[in-house]
């Protein structure tokens, strides 16, 4: 009986509003419904945006094509900050990804029935943002055309890449987790393109949904196949939620730079991956829920999950915080507390608060049901969070390189035109991505949703026999 109840309680608490879904009353018409954003001519505000990340894109390349071209001393690196804004990008790129294999794998696991309506949008997100990431390490080798020095390949010099180095580490984590973000998108986005496919009205249409849908049936053997193909795909995800964003960790903790070497960072950036990733969610998701139709699916529920995941995820942030001053004054090294006295009150002291604020203050709204659910504050907040995020990363890097160890080597930083053109092209890129995804890819897993749906309609069914058996019985005895 107890095993039952707690199956029971989750599921009616996230599937309560799909019956409002207009229209919802078949299979048939419930797909119809989730596939009309992807069938209806794009408007004049997608238009508008495509034309504004296609800018940002171009912006993006002629960032990379001057730093191809003059290489690194384009940006404003210089010694001892030799790392800046091409790693602060690398890491608050790489971050983003963490929510959706977050949502997506480690949710299939624990069987949260919720994630169905956002997984989609975090798993896109998930990719966009590696391809992002992955560009800022090739770009800081100086010498991008030999990036594959960094994979261990057999080869007749007998060259290999240095293990001692972190770039190698970097290189395995981001090629490993793309991979299998990428399969694990792909694979969830089987039935859907096939009811895509069935659904197309042009011959042009039919033929690349019935392409990509690999000549899925929908049989049973097809369903088992696939559902025993998620869950292996889930599990091997999962370690990577750990594993990715602790290598690159790494990149500082193995240093001997003050304020890097801490065996702090891995948890810390892990936990600041996932709050990030979080964030954006929430970022892109609120804009587009109603004008793509899909309010109805993507509910408040759903936004009051993950502003709750915010906020926790944001504790933990903040006490990883705590933790590298507190360390940092406990240790008794005179560096390390100078290191820290300079992020707090040197030149670049205003980020950090301002970062303290956006990643500590901000997330305690949602201690309040009210503002959980509130659209605009949720919104404003997450975006608070991301660029957040960027601070800390910037703050992480730069006042650390900047005043190391040897007073007469400090030298300030200042980026150039180059650096931000990198930094918002980069998101004129991914917005261009988004955007492209939005058209084309059915947003919200249409399978997922229609079962849910179907167990929605049984249990009420289940209800309504229930209170009609019982009714005649209380009128008895009354």
């Amino acid at each position: 009986m107890a095993e039952g109840q707690a199956s029971e309680t989750p599921t009616r608490d996230v599937l309560q509003p799909l019956p409002l879904i207009e229209g919802a009353q078949s299979a048939e018409s419930l797909t119809g419904s989730l596939l009309s954003p992807i069938e209806r001519r794009p408007g004049r505000v997608w238009w508008a945006l495509f034309l504004l990340t296609l800018g940002g894109t171009g912006l993006f390349a002629l960032s990379v094509t001057v730093t191809l071209v003059q290489g690194i001393g384009a940006w404003g690196n210089n010694i001892p900050v030799a790392w800046a804004f091409g790693i602060i990008d690398f890491v608050w790129w790489i971050g983003f990804g963490h929510a959706g294999t977050l949502i997506s794998a480690i949710l299939v696991l624990f069987q949260q029935k919720w994630r169905a309506s956002v997984n989609r949008f975090a798993e896109a997100m998930t990719l966009f943002a590696v391809m992002q990431a992955a560009l800022f390490p090739m770009l800081h080798l100086g010498r991008p055309w030999v990036f594959y020095w960094l994979v261990p390949y057999p080869n007749t010099m007998k060259i290999w890449p240095q293990f001692k180095s972190a770039l190698p580490w970097d290189m395995v984590a981001i090629t490993t987790y793309f991979l299998v973000s990428l399969m694990f998108w792909y694979l969830g986005l089987l039935p859907d393109l096939a009811a895509a496919r069935d659904r197309a009205t042009t011959p042009r249409r039919q033929f690349w949904y019935g392409l990509f849908s690999l000549g899925w049936t929908g049989s049973a053997r097809h369903w088992h196949h696939w559902r025993t193909g998620y869950l292996l795909l889930a599990g091997l995800a999962t370690p990577l939620v750990l594993s990715v964003h602790t290598i690159v960790s790494f990149d500082f903790a193995i240093s001997q730079v003050p304020g890097w070497h801490s065996t702090i960072f891995p948890p810390y950036f892990v936990a600041g991956a996932i709050f990030s990733g979080i964030a954006l969610v929430l970022t892109l998701l609120l804009p587009v829920r109603k004008p793509l139709g899909l309010h109805h699916v993507i509910t408040d529920k759903h936004v009051d999950i993950l502003t709750k995941l915010l906020l926790a995820t944001g504790m933990m942030v903040s006490y990883g915080y705590l933790q590298e001053h507190f360390f940092a004054w406990y240790s008794g090294d005179e560096y390390e507390m100078a290191a820290y006295a300079f992020k707090r009150t040197g030149t670049w002291g205003w980020l950090f608060w301002l970062q303290m604020t956006t990643n500590v203050l901000v997330p305690q709204l949602f201690w309040f049901a009210k503002l959980r659910t509130n659209l605009v504050v949720v919104w404003f907040a997450a975006l608070a969070v991301d660029v957040g995020m960027w601070l800390e990363r910037f703050t992480i890097i730069v006042p650390s390189l900047a005043h190391d160890y040897l007073p007469r080597s400090w030298e300030h930083y200042s980026p150039t035109w180059v650096d931000f053109g990198l930094l918002f092209g980069s998101m004129g890129f991914f917005g261009f991505l988004f955007l492209l995804f939005l058209k084309f890819i059915p947003p919200v897993p249409i399978s997922e949703v229609k079962e849910l749906h179907h167990e929605l309609k049984e249990e009420l069914e289940e209800k309504e026999r229930r209170e009609r058996t019982e009714s005649p019985l209380r009128e008895k005895e009354a």
